[in-house]
């Protein structure tokens, strides 16, 4: 692991993930109480995030009597680079 990879592993220990934004979801992996797992692929869903969040929430409604586990796979590229971003233009424009 490089110091570049231990600065970013700092700053995501961070990150209050009570709410994830859907955008940097890549994947829910859920796993139910009977040991089966269902993965479902964010970024390969041709609905726009309003659409995605009713179906997840829907899905979470439905099952959420036999669901044991909800893992989430974030894009942490994608992370970094709006975290860069809020950064750079909160330090220009707090000059």
């Amino acid at each position: 692991m490089t110091p570049k990879d231990d600065y970013w592993d700092e700053i995501l220990q961070q990150i209050d993930m009570d709410y994830i934004p859907l955008e940097y979801i890549n994947t829910v992996i859920v796993t139910f109480q009977d040991g089966k797992q269902w993965e479902i692929d964010i970024e390969k869903s041709s609905n726009n995030i309003e659409d995605t969040e009713n179906i997840l929430d829907n899905f979470f409604k439905e099952y959420e009597d036999t669901i044991d586990t909800v893992d989430f796979r974030l894009d942490i590229e994608q992370l970094k680079n709006d975290i860069n971003k809020r950064t750079k233009r909160f330090l220009k424009v707090n000059k």
